[in-house]
């Protein structure tokens, strides 16, 4: 018999806006070095190599590798006491960025982070799919999936405003604290499901080994195919989020604020609309062939490419904005379809870990290399480009999101057989 916990519409419509309060603050602390890397820029002495670096790789080399054994730990244990310590630990160490003197501080404060974020995402998934039944889960998580634009937009927004009128280690500061205060009544309101209640192959009630769910990933070609699709559209989104504010400010002549407002606008207008319409699509063609799951991704990438091209060149900031609008919706479709599919590759009781593998190829390799990437490049061709290097720099990387249409089409190919559930 099902259990009474988040059993009810109003019950799993709760637990969901906890898990997307928090997702909110994990990507408001995560994304706001982006808004603030001008000043951070100018007060440590940094290259656009080390601000590359502190938006990347500090953070994603720890996040990605730890992010297996949280979430092994979540598929043993409680998976909302693993998200409730995650958030204290990522909060307090975004609230020390406030204190950094120099790169390295800022380094070993943003690797915390990453420490802390680890054990949030995976364990949420897979409390996702064990609160909602399977032709709701690429809504609901698409919905989870709006702390992504929700977190980005209020990261640029709020860090933006209080760099300008305070500094920017007050923003660091009061982010950090605040998530801090909400990690209490997280863990009072959302509770453990029992795994595996909507679905007809459960699986063995065992808790698995890391080896076994691997194992049974490792042979499916889709699993490969939508983590390597994944991880290189990520290094275009994470690399383009980082580096879009400094743009702004170096090629189209915003202020700081000016810079918020606009970039905050694109993330919630485009943003959420890219994450809403990917979860509705997902479930409407999905649930007539398992294929769209992959193939509805590799669309939006091709159409928004020549549109974000377009958006960067232009010199009317109007224009930009328009622009930019729609190939944002379009880069964030893939969420809830791609997420879902990456669920059913394994039986119930090994989804938490299942997704922290796929998200350990996406985020080492999209998170931890796209701004490192963009901002080496930008370094290299700055003697020939002066101040347009950043913007020719982001274009090209726009080819990141072609290889990731390949690969996400060609994992349609595979999900009809690879399908579990």
């Amino acid at each position: 018999m099902a259990s009474p916990v988040a059993n009810s519409p109003g019950s799993r419509a709760g637990v969901l806006a906890m898990l997307l309060l928090v997702y909110t603050f994990n990507f408001l602390d995560r994304q706001i070095l982006s808004i603030l890397a001008v000043p951070i820029k100018a007060d440590l002495q940094l290259t656009d190599t080390q601000l590359g670096a502190l938006g990347g790789i500090a953070f994603a080399l720890l996040y990605s590798t730890l992010a297996i054994p949280l979430s092994l730990l979540a598929d043993k244990s409680s998976r909302s006491w693993v998200i409730t310590i995650s958030l204290t630990v990522w909060s307090g160490f975004t609230a020390l960025c406030g204190l950094a003197t120099g790169f390295w501080q800022m380094f070993l404060f943003r690797l915390g982070v990453g420490v802390g974020e680890a054990g949030g995402v995976a364990p949420s998934y897979a409390l996702i799919a064990d609160t909602f039944p399977q032709e709701q889960r690429a809504r609901a998580l698409s919905i989870y999936s709006l702390g992504i634009p929700l977190g980005s937009a209020a990261g640029v927004l709020f860090g933006g405003y209080v760099a300008s009128a305070i500094e920017w280690r007050t923003a660091f500061i009061a982010v950090g604290l605040a998530g801090v205060l909400i990690a209490v009544p997280f863990k009072l309101l959302v509770k453990d499901p029992p795994r595996g209640r909507y679905d007809d192959h459960a699986g063995d009630a065992q808790r698995p080994a890391f080896g076994t769910v691997f194992g049974i990933l490792s042979r499916k070609p889709s699993f490969w195919l939508l983590a390597f699709g994944a991880s290189f559209s990520s290094m275009c989104g994470y690399g383009l989020a980082f580096w879009l504010p400094s743009l702004m400010q170096r090629s189209f002549g915003l202020d700081l604020v000016g810079t918020s407002q606009f970039i905050g606008a694109v993330l919630l207008i485009g943003g959420s609309a890219g994450v809403l319409a990917g979860g509705w699509l997902g479930d409407r063609l999905g649930g007539r062939d398992k294929a769209a799951y992959a193939r509805l991704p590799a669309i939006a990438f091709v159409i928004a490419v020549p549109l974000f091209a377009a958006g960067m060149l232009s010199s009317s900031i109007w224009l930009a904005f328009a622009l930019f609008l729609l190939p944002q919706a379009l880069a964030y479709v893939w969420l809830g379809p791609v997420i879902t599919a990456v669920q059913h590759l394994v039986p119930a009781n090994m989804r938490a870990t299942a997704s922290a593998s796929f998200l350990f190829i996406n985020n080492l390799i999209g998170l931890g290399l796209g701004s490192l990437i963009l901002g080496a490049v930008s370094d290299a061709i700055t003697a020939q480009y002066g101040a347009e290097a950043l913007r020719y720099t982001m274009v090209g990387a726009l080819g990141f999101y072609l290889i990731a249409a390949l690969l996400m089409a060609l994992a349609a190919k595979h999900l009809r057989k690879d399908w579990v559930g």
